[in-house]
């Protein structure tokens, strides 16, 4: 890594030594439908709607049968309800019916799902199944963006695989989580903490132009 990769790796290891997925989940199916509902929304929203959710269709098959308008009224807090209503049944259904209710550990049969996407993936196969994975959500694009691990123009896809090369493999799920919870609570996309970081010498926000040592 270069310096300053090791500098921003040190610093996020001294904010989030141990860092944990905030999303409530006790099983497969469950974090996946959390993901998918965490689209446009926070885990803090989500959250607030799962215990419900799941307390009230206790398995695949009773949320493979619900209503469609009594899923809209659970998930109303979160935004985008009328569309995530039927990603959660049709998830159910499609888990059920074709994968023995078992969510099947395979990108392609994934991301066929409805309101999967690449992201959603990334977060499934690291935070559940532990393999190695740097998903890049809004949080981790931004942050990337700032600290020059990444250019503004960019892709999410183009970011993932700028990330997947600056960091070592075995620490990709451990840095995608501390990307996440910094540019949640300190790299905000509003009002950020510059003050408090020690990654603002080689920030885009805080900087006036950009070093010439550092390279994307």
């Amino acid at each position: 890594m270069t310096s300053n990769n090791l500098k921003i790796a040190e610093y996020l290891d001294e904010l989030f030594p141990n860092p944990q997925c905030e999303l409530i989940y006790h099983k497969d199916y469950e974090l996946l439908i959390a993901i998918v509902l965490s689209a446009q929304s926070t885990d803090k929203r989500v959250n607030s709607v799962t215990p419900i959710l799941f307390h009230k269709y206790k398995n695949l098959t009773e949320l493979s049968n619900a209503d469609i308008s009594d899923l809209e009224k659970i998930l109303r807090p979160i935004g985008s309800y009328h569309k995530k209503a039927v990603y959660v049944r049709e998830i159910a259904r499609t888990v059920l019916n074709d994968y023995q209710g078992e969510v099947p550990i395979n990108r392609k049969k994934l991301e066929a799902l409805p309101g999967v996407g690449r992201k959603t993936v990334n977060v499934l196969f690291s935070e559940y199944y532990h393999l190695p994975a740097f998903a890049v959500d809004t949080h981790v694009n931004r942050v990337s963006k700032r600290l020059y691990l990444a250019k503004d123009a960019d892709s999410v896809l183009q970011v993932e695989q700028k990330l997947k090369r600056k960091f070592p493999r075995d620490t990709w799920s451990k840095r995608h989580l501390q990307m996440v919870l910094f540019g949640r609570y300190y790299c905000t996309a509003k009002n950020p903490k510059c003050d408090i970081c020690k990654l603002k010498s080689i920030c885009r926000v805080h900087s006036k132009k950009k070093p010439n040592h550092i390279e994307v």
